[in-house]
């Protein structure tokens, strides 16, 4: 079998208008090949990993993050050393390419930081967010930006050209507790799937990904 018919055909899947998909960790890298194949380049990318080091649920996006950094990548807003969240996400953001308005209202001086972060680079946003019992574990895959906070009820500007959502514990009831409540090793095991899909993706070394060869 040629790998590369089926990659054309997750492709089309995940290009087409508003995607929103779930997926497991094994298909985080289906996902992202869909984004090179479109002709981005790692050079050409940021990783913008949402959330902060004091709740263990929150502390997906800094831990993705910091394994990114890591690892070489020079693009990276969001780490243990330095999260990314509520509190400094507008002035942050000034050196990402996509951000919006949330949809909730916005004032005027929201809007016009919005419209002055634009950059020249593909944002890729990395978040943890809560959902039904059967997704936890699972991950909210899409073409379209991210809504920062929107699971525990906060209005925050959208973010990304890309998002993956990692569905850390269930939602409901008291969502700031379920997010410090939630088991380390799961989001440790998530935060790892989602470096090593981008790592197996987007090499810094761009040497030819051997899933694209024919079996």
């Amino acid at each position: 079998m040629n790998i590369r018919e089926t990659q054309n055909g997750l492709e089309a899947s995940f290009r087409a208008p508003t995607i929103r998909k779930k997926v497991k960790g094994q298909e985080l890298v289906e996902f992202l090949l869909s984004i090179r194949q479109s002709g981005v380049d790692v050079d050409q990318l940021m990783f913008v990993c949402i959330g902060t080091d004091r709740s263990t649920g929150d502390a997906l996006g800094p831990l993705v993050g910091s394994m990114l950094e890591e690892a070489g990548y020079p693009h990276v807003q969001g780490t243990l050393q330095n999260p990314l969240d509520a509190s400094n996400l507008l002035q942050r953001l000034e050196n990402v390419r996509t951000v919006q308005p949330a949809r909730k209202a916005q004032t005027a001086k929201t809007a016009k930081t919005a419209q002055a972060a634009l950059t020249s680079r593909k944002v890729i946003a990395i978040d943890a967010c809560l959902g039904q019992p059967s997704s936890v574990a699972s991950y909210q895959v899409s073409n379209q930006p991210m809504e920062p906070g929107k699971s525990v009820g906060r209005a925050l500007p959208l973010v990304g050209d890309y998002s993956i959502a990692a569905i850390v514990n269930i939602n409901g009831g008291n969502q700031y507790a379920l997010l410090q409540s939630t088991p380390l090793y799961r989001v440790m095991t998530m935060a790892k799937e989602i470096a090593s899909a981008i790592i197996t993706v987007f090499p810094l070394d761009k040497a030819p990904l051997e899933m694209e060869a024919k079996l």
